[in-house]
């Protein structure tokens, strides 16, 4: 990880607010997204002339947490070895000593995340919902696969991101992902409540969890509504998930055919496929295949 000051900026890089410390990753003063712990801005690369986004998460705020830190390094390291066309690629990291922040270069998608374009774009056909929730599943695939096996755990229409130019959808924000290895059991409860497993609550689960999610994320995508908006509270959310109950949008799907792909994905633990076998699935039948992989 490299670390260092960054450089002053020269007159003819003034629409530039800032720069990394090699000089090639611009920032601009536009924020393009904020969440508890990070804010997101837009960038440039002078090298390969393309826009790319500029991550910054203030160190300080963690100053008691020694652990959030080294998950923080732990996810950028991870984000680093991961190469697939689905997935958000990094491609730079380094610490700012002076100002206390990590700062990440990433990919950007140039239509922000799939919840907001779902909303934005209501007249959506079937068939291109299932090249979307079939390139999610390829880089959960991707994910689950890989050595060591990874768990993203909170997967949800918000943390994935759109080029809608192409059509081409990318899994982000692996902030939470753990990297279970042989074992494929994590312990921590950790994620989104709408979108967690009722396994995930009882502190011992496998990737599955993702699966589950993923479900939620295929209903999202086809009601354009967020699973389990009916429950005020974290508490109504969790006495449903973990009794099994489903999310009331679950009676808006009228296709008995997506609404059974759906169940798949949110079937107990061991009776729920995996994402290779998803992958499979009747449900996709029917869909070329690209370039995107759509």
């Amino acid at each position: 990880m490299h670390c260092g000051n960054l450089k002053p900026l020269d007159k003819d890089d003034e629409h530039f607010v800032e720069l990394d410390p090699t000089g090639r990753y611009g920032r601009y003063s536009e924020l393009l997204g904020a969440g508890a712990v990070k804010r997101v801005y837009r960038a440039f690369d002078q090298e390969e002339g393309i826009e790319v986004a500029w991550n910054q998460v203030r160190l300080r705020s963690f100053k008691d947490d020694q652990s959030m830190i080294d998950r923080l390094y732990s996810e950028v390291r991870l984000l680093r070895s991961l190469r697939h066309e689905n997935m958000i690629a990094l491609y730079n990291v380094w610490t700012n000593k002076e100002t206390d922040m990590l700062n990440f270069i990433t990919e950007v998608c140039t239509s922000g995340n799939l919840r907001e374009y779902r909303k934005k774009h209501r007249n959506v056909s079937i068939q291109a919902l299932k090249k979307w929730a079939k390139q999610i599943l390829s880089g959960l695939e991707y994910l689950h696969l890989h050595e060591p096996c990874i768990i993203h755990r909170d997967l949800n229409c918000s943390n994935v991101f759109m080029n809608g130019n192409v059509g081409q959808v990318k899994i982000g924000d692996l902030g939470l992902a753990a990297i279970v290895g042989k074992s494929h059991v994590a312990r921590s409860i950790i994620g989104t409540p709408a979108f967690m497993a009722p396994e995930l609550y009882e502190e011992e689960y496998t990737e599955m969890v993702d699966i589950y999610s993923y479900g939620l994320c295929v209903l999202e995508m086809v009601t354009v509504e967020i699973p389990f908006s009916e429950c005020d509270n974290i508490a109504r959310i969790y006495k449903k998930v973990t009794s099994g109950a489903r999310p009331q949008a679950m009676n808006k799907v009228k296709d008995p055919e997506v609404k059974a792909f759906i169940e798949k994905c949110l079937a107990q633990p061991r009776a729920r496929p995996s994402a290779s076998e998803l992958l499979k699935d009747s449900f996709f039948d029917g869909l070329y295949d690209d370039k995107n992989n759509i």
